[in-house]
């Protein structure tokens, strides 16, 4: 991991099309401006995380599980 230290209004390249401002800091955070092509993602990590837990309970789900869980909202 590199750790670097950047001011308000200072700012650090990722690679040669990702740009990372810093737009604000106080003792409890830090707000973030980030510049990107369209094509890259760009998601905090909790939402990201989430996302992967998601499609991995998705893709653990059988036909026959899906039955029931189907059966369950309808009240069966």
């Amino acid at each position: 991991m590199l750790v670097i230290r950047r001011r308000p209004g200072e700012a650090l390249m990722i690679g040669e099309g990702v740009e990372i401002e810093i737009l604000d800091c106080t003792p409890s955070q830090v707000k973030l401006g980030i510049r990107a092509p369209k094509q890259v993602t760009v998601l905090r990590k909790e939402i990201h995380l989430t996302g992967e837990q998601n499609r991995l309970a998705a893709s653990q789900l059988t036909p026959d599980g899906m039955d029931r869980l189907l059966d369950g909202f309808r009240g069966k």
